[in-house]
């Protein structure tokens, strides 16, 4: 069995009389440590599923399984401990408590949960040990995401889901950005979960998921990904 797998899903939503699919039928399985990029436009179905993953929002059919455990049935309360214990998640916007400083910020997530990583070493980790003590206003775009990413992965999830991480960055940022987030699968295992609507970050993930009105369109392997380093997009 997959460390994770969506199967048969779907996600609808009335307007008036008419029905909405976010979500139909979507199946597909992702292996422990892959770093996996969701790949679709705007209104393909993706940020549904990464909600839905997160246990953010439900499906209306279909098994969500994580890690044995179908999420789908688990009721509000069960949701919310999976949520704290289990996801660790990064937006495109970064989300920081604006008077906490970045080593505060990171506290505040790994005082959640029993099994933490120290705050310090995970901020270091991501190139931020000389800015523990700076507020979020005192910090650069490219430095609050990477904070965002140290709060997320300080928590020692199951897994690491990220909407756009690199939608409000430059390209120099986004690429230091994303080469921490594949070091993190890389090295530490984590599985990592990126949904984008930039086709050219492609080649850098374990695998591609391509989603297309609603429904999965493809799923491929990449045996050999490429490192972020060398790629030109």
């Amino acid at each position: 069995m997959a460390y994770i797998e969506m199967q048969h899903c779907y996600k609808h939503y009335t307007s008036g009389e008419t029905e909405i699919f976010a979500n139909r039928d979507v199946s597909f399985e992702i292996e422990k440590g892959e770093l996996v990029i969701i790949l679709g436009a705007s209104g393909a179905g993706k940020s549904t599923v990464l909600n839905i993953l997160g246990g953010m929002d439900t499906n209306d059919e279909g098994q969500v399984l994580i890690d044995g455990v179908d999420i789908a049935k688990l009721n509000a309360h069960q949701r919310t401990n999976y949520r704290r214990d289990d996801v660790g998640f990064v937006f495109q916007f970064y989300n920081l408590v604006p008077n906490l400083t970045a080593k505060e910020n990171v506290e505040l997530a790994s005082e959640i949960v029993s099994d933490a990583l120290d705050p310090e070493a995970v901020l270091r980790e991501v190139g931020l040990g000389n800015r523990l003590h700076n507020f979020p206003a005192q910090l650069s775009g490219g430095e609050q995401q990477r904070v965002a990413i140290a709060r997320a992965v300080a928590k020692n999830p199951k897994i690491l889901l990220c909407d756009e991480p690199t939608g409000a960055l430059d390209y120099q940022t986004g690429k230091q950005v994303l080469g921490i987030l594949q070091d993190m699968s890389r090295k530490k295992g984590a599985t990592v979960i990126i949904v984008t609507h930039n086709g050219a970050l492609a080649p850098i993930a374990d695998r591609v998921i391509r989603m297309h009105d609603a429904k999965v369109k493809s799923v491929e392997i990449n045996e050999l990904p490429q490192d972020i380093a060398t790629l030109e997009y």
